[in-house]
């Protein structure tokens, strides 16, 4: 079991503090869970967070020691946070231990240092504070969150559960990611390299018209489709589609559709035994080989690496 370690950096953000257990206890691959969580601080017991609310963490840095992947969710502490709790952080990356952070969290892993020289993100409200606080980081704010090695960065809070699924992705695969996702009813896995303002986001209901053309490509991504597909679908003109389709999700209809396609081709080849081939085919990738150039540029894996590391069978 795979051991997570949610380090508290007063005053704390319940939102952020309780969305990695959340998400993490909502991983079960093979019907077992994934994860074993522990929230933890500098100093247990009461802690500040805001919204004038107090939280009691009955765990100490010890945690931080014993965990594979730590995580540091939003504090008020940007420029201040413990020094136990800095330390901790640089052993856990001494000792190759995963680090992660949440939207304010990251000026905790600058002040550890952890992201000197490292790509890193956080809310587009902070970037610039912590582009000038801390001039070693090379801060991305066009981002839900960054990956530079064994340090990722999330953005705002929403952008956390991205995080969450990406690691449950890495760990598990995609199948067991989006089954987390379903459970604690939130938007399937999404790239980190996904804006992270979409200036027209969807609403909850909508009459929009690309609402019904995404749907069908996802019905369809076994087959060849092309920007007039998706425009006629919609009843608009290409032009069209590309600006609203871009300004609703963050991304072109291109992209999506090869997003949609890998991430089908994935669940194939933790679910089935299909041939490399045909998994390519029925996600509509072409060819095997294009299907491992994709994997391969996307995540570093072949697809029969992918498929000894994530396939489970019935």
């Amino acid at each position: 079991m795979h051991r997570v370690a949610v380090l508290a950096v007063p005053a704390v953000k319940p939102f952020d503090l309780s969305m990695p257990s959340t998400l993490f206890g909502a991983a079960e691959p093979g019907g077992r869970p994934g994860y074993e969580v522990t929230v933890c601080t500098a100093v247990p017991g009461v802690v500040a967070a805001s919204g004038g609310i107090d939280v009691v963490i009955r765990h100490g840095l010890e945690a931080v020691g014993a965990a594979d992947t730590v995580v540091v969710p939003s504090t008020g502490s940007r420029h201040d946070a413990e020094p136990a709790a800095l330390d901790a952080l640089r052993e856990a990356a001494a000792s190759g231990k995963r680090i992660t952070s949440i939207c304010s969290g990251a000026f905790v892993l600058a002040q550890a240092g952890l992201l000197d020289g490292r790509v890193a993100t956080t809310h587009w409200g902070l970037a610039e504070e912590l582009r000038s606080a801390f001039p070693s980081v090379r801060v991305d704010a066009d981002r839900l969150f960054a990956e530079d090695g064994p340090v990722l960065t999330g953005a705002g809070s929403a952008a956390g559960i991205d995080l969450c699924l990406h690691l449950i992705d890495r760990d598990y695969g995609a199948a067991v990611a989006n089954e987390a996702a379903r459970a604690a009813v939130v938007t399937p896995v999404r790239p980190g390299g996904q804006a992270q303002f979409v200036r027209t986001p969807l609403p909850a209901r909508t009459d929009s018209s690309l609402d019904g053309a995404r749907v069908w490509a996802l019905g369809h991504l076994d087959r060849p489709i092309s920007l007039g597909d998706l425009a006629a679908r919609a009843g608009v003109s290409v032009r069209t589609l590309t600006r609203r389709f871009t300004a609703e999700t963050g991304v072109t209809p291109f992209e999506w559709l090869l997003q949609q396609r890998l991430l089908r081709a994935r669940e194939l080849l933790e679910t089935t035994e299909l041939t490399v081939d045909h998994v390519a085919a029925r996600s509509g990738l072409g060819s095997g080989e294009s299907l491992r150039q994709h994997l391969n540029r996307r995540i570093g894996m072949t697809p029969a690496a992918y498929r000894r590391a994530f396939a489970r069978r019935p």
